[in-house]
C-alpha cells in the first residue's frame, strides 16, 4: 500500500517555471507581484490545512492503520502536494529577486559618476510601471441580497479578472476560487472586477471580500460565478 501519508504529487524541484523562459524576463515589478500571490496562496492552503485540525505533519492514519474517517484525507495530501510544490518555486522566485537586486545595484555602480532623477530609479525598480490588467476568467451570474459578495459591493455582470491569488492562469475550472475562500474564511480578499457601464466602457474595481458561513444564506459568498 503506497504511503499514506505522502503527498498525491511527488515534490520537484518547483511546480512551473518562473515564467515562459527564464526569470531575468520578469521586471521587479511582476517578480514581486508572483511574491505576493505565492504567499497568499501558500496562506490560503495553510488555512485549508487548519480548517481539518491538521499541520504538513499530522498523520493521517489511525494506530492501526487506516486512513482517518474524520478528515478528508485526500483533500489534505493535495493540499500538502501543493504547499512543498509552493515552496520550492518561493525559493526559486527569491532566488530571482535577489539576481534582479544585485544585476540592478552593480549597473548603478557602474554609473555612479551620473545621478539619475528620483522618477528614473523609481522606473528601475518598477514603482512607475501601470499596473497590468489580468484577463477576465469567470462572470458574476447573481448576488444574494445581504450576502458578503453582496457586501462586497459584488453585481450581477461583473467580470472577475482576479479573486486574491488566483486569476485566468490558474483557477483550474474556478477549484482555486474554492481553495481560496475555504482559506480565507473571515478575513479579507482583494478582488478585482471589470464592470459594464451604461456607457459602453468597462470600470475597473477594487474590491474587499470577507467569505464567512454566517451571514444567514448558503455558502460562503452569496453569489454564483460563472467561468468564462
Amino acid at each position: 500500500m503506497d504511503n499514506i501519508h505522502a503527498p498525491t504529487v511527488p515534490a520537484g524541484p518547483s511546480s512551473r517555471p518562473l515564467t515562459n523562459g527564464s526569470g531575468a524576463q520578469l521586471s521587479f515589478a511582476e517578480l514581486q507581484m508572483k511574491k505576493d500571490n505565492m504567499e497568499a496562496e501558500l496562506k490560503a492552503l495553510s488555512g485549508v490545512l487548519d480548517s481539518h485540525g491538521v499541520n504538513m505533519d499530522t498523520p493521517l492514519t489511525t494506530m492501526d492503520g487506516f486512513p482517518r474517517a474524520d478528515i478528508d484525507v485526500a483533500q489534505i495530501r493535495t493540499t500538502r502536494s501543493r504547499i512543498i510544490h509552493l515552496r520550492n518555486d518561493y525559493k526559486d522566485l527569491m532566488n530571482a529577486i535577489e539576481k534582479h537586486l544585485h544585476e540592478h545595484f552593480a549597473s548603478l555602480q557602474e554609473t555612479d559618476d551620473i545621478t539619475p532623477s528620483a522618477a528614473h530609479r523609481s522606473e528601475m525598480m518598477g514603482d512607475s510601471i501601470p499596473e497590468r490588467l489580468e484577463e477576465p476568467f469567470a462572470k458574476v451570474n447573481s448576488v444574494v441580497t445581504g450576502s458578503p459578495a453582496d457586501s462586497a459591493g459584488l453585481k450581477s455582470g461583473d467580470e472577475i479578472r482576479n479573486f486574491g491569488y488566483v486569476n485566468k492562469s490558474n483557477h483550474d475550472g474556478l477549484k482555486k476560487v474554492a481553495e481560496c475562500v475555504q482559506g480565507n474564511e473571515g478575513q479579507r480578499v482583494l478582488v478585482k472586477v471589470s464592470r459594464p457601464t451604461p456607457s459602453g466602457q468597462r470600470q475597473e474595481l477594487q474590491l474587499n471580500l470577507i467569505p464567512r458561513r454566517n451571514w444567514g444564506g448558503r455558502g460562503s459568498l452569496g453569489c454564483h460565478i460563472l467561468p468564462v
